[in-house]
């Protein structure tokens, strides 16, 4: 038994010593395997032969040990070294490793949970992390909003090159100096249309009206012939002659024709002056002076052509010869009138006509219009006539009222008329009445010389105006059958940023001072009519000035047709005070870019501080049914030192109603950084915000913590998982699965999971591999000892095989 129980126990030395150079070459096999977990071979003493169990110390013995052979080694265990490997920067950010105990877990094919700490991983097609033999890696991704769902494991996804996120801009900071030096801004600039008025109003249709000289009084024929009784007083007498229509209109009157009578006679006026015209002027009017004398009186009227007795029976009357006559080049107006309501716009012109030393007829007068049910214009009953004067062709001054049927012949001199001393004299106002704020933006007009033309058209209307010397954003109104004047009024106080009304009722918004001559009092902020006018009064501050030029506006009508209407605002107010402004872009939910300007004007300084209004607008505030642009207001101040002390409403609400994105937009102003030491000139800057436009995710990393963060293209920075680790009570007890994988084994014990730094599970490095643990000198060494033990054991058996040779060899 005892030669062959060696052989069986140097067997058994043999099969350990395999045993442990296999494990010694798996370890030395997998040097460069990172994440790899070198094994050790632990032996243990077989079965034992007990030739003697001893005995116990007596009396008379001191006892002897057991005496046991034993029959050889068996491998009790081959242990998995899970210390930590060396840990290695890597290129990769997807690279991972793990510094402490835990395990990466990871999805096998079937859906099994396996553990691994092989940090290798990279992006699928999917976008999904995964190991080199295509296991996904676990943990907790994120919904729509990046916020982290922790209710399961999921595969992480890093989405590169598709995701796109922005961010609303929530903070804006601002630089500058607001001085304390300059102008208080106590006025705003004030620019004025030109005069609009109202289409509803008639404009006199003057083509069927005649306009012609009046014939002269030809008095040539005409004899002046004493004789008979009568009760004249002797004397030389003299007569003219004025022809006379049937409205009562004297043409030229005549020369003078003469007569000597003595006491108690008469004379007889024969072949009176005929009417040249044929009918126009029936009779005639005999004008005679008194004995001797040079005025001219109206005596009586006889039929064109006839006769007349002048015997002292009919008194001279009151009425004196209206002997002016008109020489120069005249053009005439009319207008529809009705006493107490305003007249209508000018006809076209009527002439010119020419005239010598004579009168100008006019007849054919249109008749005045009925006004409409809803009223529009009053019910014109006179025609008004105008001229200009010789000297004068722009000013039409008035010359005489008649009834719409009348005829009347101008025979009054241009000194008369234009004497405006005379309060039965004026001027003609070309512009005709003035629109109010109700009129519909359709029946606006615009003069040009005599031509009225419209102003607006049904379609949409954009504005781009400038404030300050900046160009305003572009805002639009649409041009309905209903739009009023107030409309636009509104529409160009809206979408220019004039603020009249302040949430803040212990700081309103000053009004202006008004420097416009003959003016008084103060203006308010806005748009408004005035006299016929477009006037705009901007808020104070040469920074908040608004202008309006000639491309400001652009009507596209329903046809399509572009046009530009020019309503020729021209500054009527400059505006006064020191001020500042600065533009910068902000971002809503979506990334969508939004202007904003904020200006600044000195609104007052007093010995202890210096205060600033502020002054925000943005074109891309959207509310449906508005234009306004201005969103907030507020006072800055500093102290002695010019230190900034407070702002106040320092928040912006931008509304963003009609777009897909979170409304309103909310931002806070920060003017800490902003001085208030004296400069020649205020400067004001936005040098920061924290928004950012949309961002394609370009980069990842992964923190101490597990968390994966995206770095996208704007800057911004999101989380996009986090990794969850397990740890096991006895890591050694994990089932091997080959490709660094193990699966959980019987005696591993549950794993513990969590993010890495909790419950002792380790902390993960980004960008880094944690390399194999195999100590290559320590398994040489292991190695020279197990071979030894191999070719011991194999002594022995060598050894064993020549004792029985010996044994064999006996019988020979």
């Amino acid at each position: 038994m005892g030669l062959q129980s060696a052989l069986t126990t140097a067997l058994t030395g043999l099969a350990a010593a395999e045993t442990q150079i296999d494990v010694i070459g798996n370890n030395l096999a997998n040097s460069q395997t990172v994440g790899f977990k070198s094994s050790d071979v632990v032996f243990a003493t077989q079965f034992l032969q007990t030739l003697s169990l001893g005995a116990g110390p007596s009396q008379n013995n001191g006892g002897t040990n057991p005496r046991q052979i034993g029959l050889g080694v068996q491998v009790a265990e081959i242990a998995a070294n899970h210390n930590q490997g060396t840990i290695e920067i890597s290129s990769s950010s997807s690279d991972l490793a793990i510094q402490g105990e835990g395990f990466f877990q990871v999805e096998a094919n079937d859906g099994e949970r396996l553990y691994t700490r092989n940090g290798i991983f990279k992006l699928n097609s999917n976008a999904e992390l995964v190991n080199a033999t295509g296991q996904r890696l676990l943990g907790y991704g994120v919904d729509d909003k990046f916020q982290l769902q922790t209710s399961q494991l999921t595969p992480l996804t890093v989405p590169l090159g598709t995701k796109t996120v922005a961010k609303a801009t929530e903070n804006v900071s601002f630089e500058g100096t607001l001085t304390p030096e300059g102008d208080i801004a106590s006025a705003g600039q004030v620019i004025e249309s030109l005069h609009l008025g109202d289409r509803q109003v008639p404009r006199p249709d003057a083509t069927g009206v005649n306009i012609e000289s009046a014939p002269q009084t030809n008095a040539s024929t005409t004899t002046a012939t004493p004789g008979g009784a009568g009760s004249l007083a002797a004397g030389a007498y003299q007569y003219r002659f004025a022809l006379v229509d049937a409205n009562g209109n004297e043409s030229t009157p005549s020369n003078t024709v003469s007569a000597t009578v003595g006491p108690g006679g008469s004379i007889s006026l024969a072949n009176l002056p005929n009417d040249p015209t044929g009918g126009t002027y029936p009779s005639v009017n005999i004008y005679r002076t008194g004995p001797g004398g040079s005025d001219f009186f109206l005596l009586g009227n006889a039929p064109a052509g006839g006769t007349f007795a002048d015997n002292g029976t009919t008194p001279l009357s009151a009425t004196e010869l209206d002997a002016e006559n008109l020489t120069g080049n005249y053009t005439y107006m009319i207008t529809y009138f009705k006493s107490g309501d305003p007249e209508s716009r000018p006809s076209e012109f009527l002439g010119p006509k020419s005239v010598v030393n004579g009168r100008i007829t006019l007849e054919g007068f249109p008749t005045p219009p009925t006004p409409p049910p809803g009223g529009g214009f009053p019910a014109y009953d006179e025609i008004r006539i105008y001229r200009n004067l010789a000297g004068d062709q722009n000013n039409f001054y008035l010359v005489a009222s008649v009834d719409p049927g009348d005829t009347f012949t101008d025979s009054r001199s241009d000194a008369e008329i234009s004497d405006l001393t005379d309060t039965a004299n004026g001027i003609l106002n070309l512009d005709g009445p003035s629109v109010n704020s109700n009129t519909l933006l359709t029946d606006v007009l615009r003069r040009d010389g005599v031509t009225y033309d419209s102003m607006f058209r049904l379609g949409t209307l954009s504005y781009t105006g400038r404030k300050g010397e900046r160009t305003l954003g572009t805002k639009e109104l649409d041009i309905t059958a209903t739009s009023t004047v107030q409309d636009f009024l509104d529409f160009i106080a809206d979408a220019s940023g004039i603020q009249a009304f302040q949430v803040d009722s212990q700081n309103p918004i000053p009004n202006s001072d008004n420097n416009i001559l003959g003016e008084v009092g103060t203006l308010t902020p806005g748009a408004y009519l005035q006299n016929g006018r477009i006037r705009v009064v901007s808020n104070n501050g040469e920074s908040n000035a608004v202008d309006i030029d000639l491309s400001s506006f652009r009507l596209q009508d329903e046809t399509g047709t572009v046009t530009t209407p020019n309503l020729a605002f021209g500054v009527k107010q400059e505006a006064i005070g020191q001020s500042a402004a600065t533009d910068f872009v902000v971002y809503d939910s979506l990334g969508v870019p939004i202007n904003v300007r904020v200006t600044t004007a000195l609104e007052s300084r007093t010995d202890e501080a210096t205060i600033y209004r502020w002054y925000a607008d943005s074109p891309n505030n959207s509310v449906p049914g508005r234009d306004d642009i201005a969103v907030g207001t507020g006072l800055i101040r500093f102290d002695g030192n010019g230190n900034f002390v407070t702002a106040t409403e320092e928040t912006i609400s931008i509304n963003r109603l009609g777009v897909p994105s979170v409304t309103p937009l909310q931002f806070e102003m920060d003017f800490s950084l902003v001085s208030g030491l004296a400069t020649p000139e205020a400067t004001l800057a936005a040098t920061r915000q924290d928004g950012s436009e949309p961002g394609v995710l370009n980069s990842f990393i992964v923190g101490e913590d597990g968390t994966v963060r995206g770095v996208f293209s704007n800057g911004i920075s999101r989380d996009l998982g986090q990794l969850q680790l397990a740890r096991f009570a006895n890591p050694a007890g994990l089932e091997a699965r080959g490709l660094n994988l193990y699966a959980e084994g019987v005696n591993t014990g549950l794993p513990v999971t969590g993010s890495p730094g909790q419950n002792g599970i380790g902390t993960v490095i980004g960008g880094a591999l944690e390399l194999s643990n195999t100590d290559i000198g320590n398994d040489l060494v292991e190695l020279v000892l197990a071979s030894t033990q191999y070719r011991g054991n194999s002594r022995v058996i060598t050894t064993t095989q020549q004792l029985i040779d010996e044994l064999l060899n006996l019988r020979r």
